[in-house]
């Protein structure tokens, strides 16, 4: 589990091609200053699982299924990227809860500055609009952001100027692809909404059923 405040802006020294997956070597001294084999790294929000570590990089497996749904196969070495370590147990939770699945990519498509701050809109899959609310909380890229405004095929963001000079967001031009992990308790409450009307449903069944019966 992660918070979503970036720890380290990181850099991909190298990439594998193993066929159906990728070997990502990374630098980022702070994040493997006491990462093991088998601790979890987030990068740009994804959730991936170290293979080793040495001299402040380490590496880890993307498989095919996380280069398809996010946009980490859109690196290449020398790219740029957020890192963050899991929160730990008893620590603040300075951000909102993030477990680093990423439920899909969006597009930045547009920057506005202005003095000590700036907007970025970043269009997303109508699948997942549903689950992004005005002041409420998304993950772009590993960032633990506060949505300002939420439409059916967008939402913005206000970065401040920490965001901006820490966090691979300061990089970003229009066109480019960020992962997007949405509020994990918004599926939830929409999952156990949607059993409790089928369940509602199944009730009404069987009680009409009974009462063909008498």
């Amino acid at each position: 589990m992660f918070t979503g405040i970036v720890e380290e802006l990181g850099e991909v020294v190298a990439i594998e091609d193993l066929g159906d997956a990728s070997r990502f070597r990374l630098r980022g001294p702070v994040v493997t200053e006491d990462a093991k084999h088998g601790d979890s790294i987030a990068v740009n929000g994804v959730c991936l699982t170290v293979v080793d570590t040495a001299d402040g990089e380490f590496t880890a497996d993307v498989m095919a299924e996380t280069l398809n749904r996010s946009s980490l196969g859109a690196l290449t070495a020398g790219s740029r990227v957020n890192l963050e370590r899991p929160m730990a147990l008893g620590g603040r939770l300075g951000g909102h809860l993030v477990q680093g699945h990423v439920d899909g990519t969006g597009t930045i498509v547009g920057r506005t500055p202005a003095e000590h701050w700036e907007i970025v809109k970043i269009a997303l899959p109508a699948t997942l609009s549903r689950y992004v609310v005005e002041k409420g909380s998304i993950t772009v890229d590993g960032v633990s952001l506060t949505v300002v405004e939420a439409a059916d095929d967008h939402f913005t963001v206000s970065l401040i100027p920490t965001t901006l000079a820490l966090t691979t967001l300061g990089l970003k031009q229009a066109g480019d692809p960020v992962n997007l992990e949405v509020d994990v308790l918004a599926k939830y409450v929409e999952r156990l909404l949607g059993r409790g009307a089928a369940d509602a449903a199944d009730l009404h069944d069987i009680e009409e059923i009974k009462e063909m019966d008498r």
